[in-house]
């Protein structure tokens, strides 16, 4: 038997993956349908590509520096909308990363928090993005803490709080790490903390560093900073993080915690399988 289990995470009314293959992967966002690169599609779509492009609104190309471009298919296809999740808002936007303002796979974890976190607990989004995870805990009571490098992000994360009427929410633009070994400085403790690092990245000041090269000890000091029976959830994408070496590393920092290991999955509507990276989740 495994230690780790294939979780399978899915779409809602406004966000459906309708296929992937051969490199790409086909979604619906509430009303526009894009197409996008992805690495982990090797295998024969469901629906051939001519068909994609019958109903597809955008592609992304890419170019080989990562970045890319949107290439639109159908005339006046929006360029930004919203999309919502259950009570809350966000802003979806065509970018050159090929991302769009939210990680649709995520799904099972705000739905996780939503069932773990309770009013007034204290809760930390570490690598925080668009803030889909800090809307989630600040709508259930929350008094949430969202962390990331990136100003503009951290702007894009306040404009998402606002759309879902929601306030309060404490931006910090830092590097993720360094905020949270200033946490253990300050004894601060959190009831909770997920994240969501890159593969690689850079800081604030455009340090560059890779996630496999400071996982330990970024979930040392993220051990030291969660409180008794806290909850913390971690997503990897990384080549040089299989599953097999977070098991190790986990039960090393938190040899006497509950773990839950999973290979994190969603099926899409032509029954093809996506992979997404894994997603570990402690109770302290």
């Amino acid at each position: 038997m495994t230690f780790y289990k294939k979780l399978f995470t899915a779409g809602w009314d406004d966000y459906e993956l309708l296929d992937a293959g051969g490199g790409k992967k086909l979604e619906r966002w509430k009303d526009i349908i894009t197409i996008r690169p992805e690495k982990q599609a090797y295998f024969k779509s469901g629906i051939s590509f001519k068909e994609w492009e019958k109903i597809a609104h955008w592609e992304f190309v890419s170019k080989k520096n990562k970045e890319g471009k949107w290439v639109s298919l159908k005339a006046n296809s929006p360029e930004n909308w919203i999309l919502q999740y259950n009570s809350l808002s966000f802003h979806l936007q065509l970018t050159s990363f090929k991302h769009l303002g939210i990680f649709p796979e995520q799904k099972c974890n705000w739905d996780y928090i939503s069932s773990k976190i309770k009013k007034n607990d204290s809760f930390l989004n570490l690598f925080a993005y668009t803030g889909a995870a800090s809307c989630v805990a600040k709508s259930k009571g929350a008094t949430v803490c969202h962390v990331d490098s990136v100003k503009q992000i951290v702007s894009w994360a306040k404009k998402n709080m606002e759309l879902s009427e929601l306030q309060d929410i404490r931006w910090v633009h830092e590097d993720a790490l360094k905020f949270a070994k200033k946490e253990e400085k300050r004894n601060r403790l959190y009831d909770g903390i997920i994240l969501d690092p890159p593969a690689w990245g850079y800081g604030t000041k455009k340090e560059h560093w890779k996630l496999e090269n400071l996982i330990e000890e970024l979930l040392i000091t993220c051990r030291s900073i969660l409180k008794k029976n806290g909850l913390l959830v971690l997503n990897t994408y990384s080549p040089s993080l299989d599953i097999k070496k977070l098991y190790l590393i986990i039960n090393k920092v938190f040899p006497s915690s509950k773990c839950e290991f999973y290979e994190l999955w969603m099926s899409s509507k032509s029954k093809k399988e996506l992979y997404y990276g894994n997603l570990i989740r402690i109770i302290k």
